[in-house]
């Protein structure tokens, strides 16, 4: 399936980026480094608390595993439960995998020339124009696009490749290299242009069992980077937003572009 179909497959599967963001979006692999060829699980879910499966699943319209090579790996038994998605993936090469759950769609406001009544919209830009009247009054269209990822490295770790869409996550310190006390340095890129003064905010797991959330807030330099010393050995979500106006539909004046990603730091 192709990116483009990809993404309209996916405009509903967080129900917005509201809905995504008013809980916890995250994937979950049953491991991130391995030393040979092994099968991993992975679940994906939307919950209260990070890395519990307590609200809704995470659809996997959207889902891209792409190998250490740049070729894409084929998921195996995919199931979608009431609390969460689920997925088997079987990594016979040696290097670094990202694993993604890209969504994308139009939203637009406007009021019913005949009635003048409040209407609302969701949907795909192919969609656009056959289900949203052309004289629809006060019509305000927003684009999204969302990235939801994870690594999982086998052997020697190997650089992740952008895609050089909209808000991505760029490793300089490998994932398979994460160590609790010791420093990290990642970059935001946005359509793959470094993203300076970005607000990012990392998180550790288990949020259910600490009063307090516990962020570590942190912003981009110049060249679209940020370092963490990670305080603790876990797993960590990692959540940044941006907006701008480089949409790819006229009518559509504004772009929300929103990125988790979920890393492990070992002891």
């Amino acid at each position: 399936m192709k990116l483009t179909a990809r993404l309209a497959a996916c405009a509903l599967a967080l129900a917005g980026a509201a809905t995504a963001h008013a809980h916890n979006v995250w994937l979950m692999p049953s491991s991130t480094v391995l030393s040979k060829a092994e099968w991993i699980t992975v679940d994906a879910a939307v919950s209260n608390d990070l890395f519990f499966f307590n609200h809704v699943p995470l659809r996997l319209d959207g889902l891209v595993v792409t190998g250490p090579d740049g070729a894409e790996v084929k998921p195996e038994n995919l199931h979608t439960g009431k609390l969460r998605s689920v997925f088997d993936l079987n990594l016979t090469k040696p290097g670094t995998y990202r694993l993604a759950v890209i969504n994308g769609g139009l939203f637009a406001n406007y009021k019913d020339k005949a009635t003048g009544q409040p209407k609302r919209w969701r949907g795909t830009a192919e969609n656009f124009a056959k289900e949203v009247p052309a004289d629809a009054q006060e019509l305000r269209v927003t684009q999204s696009a969302g990235r939801v990822e994870t690594f999982v490295t086998v052997g020697k770790p190997t650089p992740i490749k952008p895609s050089a869409q909209g808000l991505e996550l760029i490793p300089v310190t490998q994932p398979a290299d994460l160590v609790k006390g010791e420093k990290a340095t990642f970059a935001f890129h946005i359509d793959g242009k470094p993203a300076a003064d970005l607000e990012v905010v990392l998180v550790h797991g288990g949020t259910r069992y600490r009063d307090s959330v516990g962020e570590i807030k942190t912003k981009t330099d110049a060249k679209g980077e940020f370092t963490v010393t990670w305080p603790t050995a876990g797993m960590y979500w990692i959540d940044a937003d941006a907006k701008d106006d480089k949409t790819s539909l006229p009518q559509a004046k504004e772009r929300r572009l929103s990125y988790v990603g979920t890393v492990e730091v070992l002891p």
